[in-house]
């Protein structure tokens, strides 16, 4: 059986808009968007919602493709949005996409 992946893709900044090792947030209804940037220019987004106490993970710090809620220091992949153990949860992941003119697009489907 060939399933096939349907985006709904949705411009949403520039990477230059997005501070190194840092964030934005996309507000909107159903809960903000955290958009994060590596040291090496890539593009992540998750529910700005850490899995444990709700933290908002815009507020942590970025190392490597890891943010550390700023609550209780739990560390969130930025790939997956998966607790790193020994924690366990998950946050909302959103596909990104970044064209070679430097604009971030997400599907916030």
């Amino acid at each position: 059986m060939d399933m096939q992946v349907t985006h709904s893709w949705t411009r949403v900044c520039d990477v230059a808009d997005i501070p190194r090792l840092g964030s934005r947030v996309l507000e909107r209804d159903g809960g903000n968007v955290a958009i994060f940037r590596s040291a090496t220019d890539k593009v992540f987004a998750l529910l700005d919602h850490c899995p444990h106490k709700g933290g908002a993970l815009s507020q942590g710090i970025v190392h490597g493709e890891t943010v550390t809620c700023p609550l209780h220091a739990w560390n969130i992949d930025l790939a997956s949005g998966t607790a790193k153990a020994p924690d366990e949860g998950c946050a909302r992941h959103f596909p990104v996409r970044v064209d070679s003119d430097g604009a971030v697009w997400l599907d916030l489907a």
